[in-house]
């Protein structure tokens, strides 16, 4: 009889890893609801998916309660489940940017992963899929253009 092999799963690089493999999946487009007894979607064909996209994840890895659709209730759920602010930018952390002006006319917050290296990925509007980009979206006169408003963490250990 031979001995079993000792396995020991990497949560935490797992959690990683599934993260920047998200990047062009079109998994997070589409969140169907009966808004006032007609069905909707309310990423609006990944328009508005990024708190889909983070929420999906990090209940993939156990560390929320449930999928949500929105920042405000994706926030909550992370604070109810042991998630801390902190200031410092770990690989991994959640990322809140400041509220932004649509072409609608609409302000969202927005949610994202950081990386690591100033790179973070979120869902991008245009492709409508999460994508990398740098973690303030770029700098404009030594000001970063989509400034972060709060930084999540929880050890996964």
């Amino acid at each position: 009889m031979s001995e079993k092999e000792k396995v020991v799963p990497q949560l935490y690089e797992t959690y990683l890893a599934v993260i920047n493999n998200a990047v062009g999946a079109n998994l997070f487009r589409t969140m169907y609801a009966l808004v006032n007894g007609t069905q909707q979607d309310l990423m609006r064909d990944g328009d508005l998916s990024c708190a889909f996209f983070v929420s999906s994840i990090l209940k993939m890895f156990d560390q929320i309660g449930r999928v949500h659709g929105t920042v405000a209730s994706t926030l909550k759920d992370m604070a109810e489940h042991g998630w801390q602010k902190t200031a410092e930018l770990e690989k991994g952390a959640v990322v809140v940017w400041e509220e932004k002006v649509d072409e609608r006319g609409e302000a969202h917050k927005h949610l994202g992963f950081y990386l690591g290296d100033a790179l973070a990925v979120s869902n991008n509007a245009k492709t409508r899929t999460p994508q990398k980009h740098h973690y303030t979206y770029g700098e404009n006169n030594g000001q970063p253009v989509r400034k972060i408003t709060d930084i999540f963490w929880k050890n996964f250990n």
